[in-house]
């Protein structure tokens, strides 16, 4: 994207060398830092988590739907995969004829292999997240959990790369997309760049806390008003939005999060 502008015509090999080394030039060019070995291997223990945690979705939807096509439904929910298991490993129930049954029970096999390969990879990433320094400083956050400080010190190799908290969450996606032109400034919602995973886990972070805030007598004041008046994803990213400030702050600055004198009564995601 930042190179592109300097290819003058065409595309070919050379023009885009050439492209390159014009940008190189260029004082405001933004450059992407080099990741060490352990900081990859980190990212595919979180990369794999990601894949196996997908796989199982798309597993447990398929059995959903296979047996809500002989009238067999539960509520939604994880937790509640057990129940059709059962079932569907209930020779005694005749609802499901013979050839339904041998097929699903292997998606059955399947989403509890799957089960124990996600169980087995978070236990990994909690260990890891216990032994780091600065993951048990982000793990103070409300909010933010060992999934989420490990994505953290592995998909951001400098946060001292960032000029300052509001860059950082910019770079990730949570700060509204800006479409300014003639003196008049025009927000739209958020950009949505950067890294998708990291963006997608600190909002989910957010919306734990905002579950319990709205019951919480003693939220924090800004939140509760700002549910009175704005929608709840809405709130939910710009409190991702806060959060990210946040990380950076401890991941440049050092030091724990200090809680406000109001409790949030949050809970880690």
């Amino acid at each position: 994207i930042y190179v592109k502008p300097y290819i003058k015509r065409g595309k070919t090999d050379a023009a885009d060398a050439e492209a390159i080394c014009e940008a190189v030039t260029r004082k405001t060019m933004r450059f992407v830092p080099i990741k060490s070995a352990d900081q990859q291997a980190a990212a595919m223990v979180l990369k794999a988590r990601d894949l196996l945690v997908r796989q199982q979705t798309q597993t447990i939807n398929a059995l959903r739907a296979h047996l809500s096509e002989f009238g067999i439904i539960t509520g939604i929910g994880t937790a509640k995969v057990a129940a059709l298991i059962a079932i569907v490993r209930d020779a005694d129930d005749t609802r499901l004829p013979d050839a339904a049954r041998f097929a699903l029970s292997a998606i059955a096999d399947q989403i509890e292999a799957l089960a124990r390969q996600v169980e087995k990879l978070e236990r990994e990433i909690v260990a890891i997240a216990k032994r780091d320094e600065d993951m048990r400083r982000l793990a103070t956050i409300p909010g933010v959990g060992a999934i989420i400080a490990a994505s953290i010190k592995a998909l951001v190799p400098d946060p001292d790369g960032f000029k300052s908290a509001r860059h950082f969450a910019a770079w990730l996606g949570l700060t509204p997309k800006s479409h300014s032109s003639g003196g008049k400034e025009r927000l739209s919602g958020i950009s949505k760049m950067g890294n998708t995973t990291l963006r997608s886990l600190l909002v989910l972070g957010a919306t734990s806390v905002l579950r319990y805030v709205r019951h919480n007598e003693n939220a924090p004041r800004w939140l509760v008003a700002l549910l009175a008046r704005r929608p709840f994803k809405v709130v939910a990213v710009a409190l991702a939005n806060k959060m990210a400030r946040i990380i950076w702050v401890l991941l440049t600055k050092g030091g724990t999060y200090q809680k406000p004198a109001v409790a949030t009564g949050a809970a880690n995601a």
